[in-house]
């Protein structure tokens, strides 16, 4: 019988609560915090995590392609590179851990794969915001399906980067590719980018799945109550998340994920706070400013052009 710790079953309840509320991958949160709080091996703590994944996304795919949120075919081009590279990440998990210093490198590869991600989540604030002129960074969620041209080799290596990082760190099927999406399709909406992110990372996270349970460190016990907790609070973040401020959550996870980078891959904890500390004083202060800026330029812009038609109509 397996050893259920509390401790795991509220760990994957937070972080399932936050992946409901915001759509962000839940392997940039747990990773990190069996490792930091809990001692876990980062090796066990990976493969634990990424097959904890596989049972947290088929129910939020299963809704977006229902409401036909998802861009079937930009799925299918992402899954021709992520599939295998997933598998190719865990191999290379197996093949490199017995040399000497790689639990160290591999903390080190989770880490910039963080600092991309909490990049990525302010990049991806501010295009929506740019886009719908909100200041959360959110847009309408609108069920139609783009009409976009997809990018078939991108596309490809976009899905081949996002599988390998998920493969070799955990991080990456949910926060890395969605923000790669983003600079690559910028039309779509954010439904579309979540619905076609959480399809794609099924067949995805399965891959690699496979691989850390054939070649990983995977503990049963420790996913077991990881999912005990992960399920339920995935649920209930959902339901939360039409009420809350996700764009403004977000942006506090961009802050949590960067100092949790910057830890990683070896910055002083002196440096990690002022970092922190900074974002969190200076990041509101800049956001409005711009927000303010681009909004002036925004407003001249279309009185420009109402005069311009007001000139055309009295002639």
């Amino acid at each position: 019988m397996l050893d259920v710790n509390p401790a795991f079953v509220l760990a994957g309840l937070a972080v399932g609560f936050v992946v409901g509320l915001t759509g962000m991958g839940g392997g940039a949160l747990m990773t990190p915090a069996l490792v930091f709080f809990f001692n876990v091996n980062p090796l066990t703590a990976i493969s634990s995590d990424v097959v904890t994944s596989l049972f947290m996304k088929p129910a939020g795919a299963i809704v977006h392609i229902v409401r036909k949120t998802a861009h079937l075919p930009l799925v299918m081009w992402l899954c021709i590179g992520s599939v295998p590279s997933a598998f190719l990440g865990a191999v290379l998990v197996d093949r490199l851990r017995i040399h000497e210093g790689f639990e160290q490198t591999l903390l080190t590869i989770l880490g910039a794969a963080l600092l991309i991600t909490s990049g990525g989540l302010i990049m991806r604030a501010w295009s929506t915001m740019l886009r719908y002129n909100s200041a959360a960074g959110e847009g309408p969620a609108e069920p139609e399906r783009p009409e976009l041209q997809v990018k078939r080799l991108i596309t490809v290596l976009l899905g081949a980067l996002g599988g390998l990082l998920v493969g070799l760190t955990s991080v990456g099927a949910g926060s890395l590719i969605i923000t790669l999406l983003l600079l690559v399709y910028p039309t779509l909406k954010p439904s579309q980018l979540v619905g076609t992110d959480l399809v794609q990372a099924i067949p995805l996270v399965a891959s690699a799945s496979l691989g850390h349970l054939l070649f990983g460190e995977v503990s049963f016990g420790l996913t077991v109550a990881l999912l005990i907790g992960a399920i339920p609070g995935t649920f209930i973040g959902a339901q939360v998340s039409a009420r809350a401020p996700g764009g403004l959550i977000r942006r506090a996870l961009a802050i949590l994920l960067m100092a949790s980078g910057l830890k990683l891959v070896g910055a002083s904890t002196e440096w990690v706070l002022i970092s922190s500390g900074a974002a969190i004083v200076l990041g509101p202060v800049v956001w409005a400013f711009l927000r303010r800026r681009y909004r002036g330029t925004r407003a001249r812009t279309r009185t420009g052009q109402t005069l311009e038609s007001g000139g055309d109509t009295s002639q």
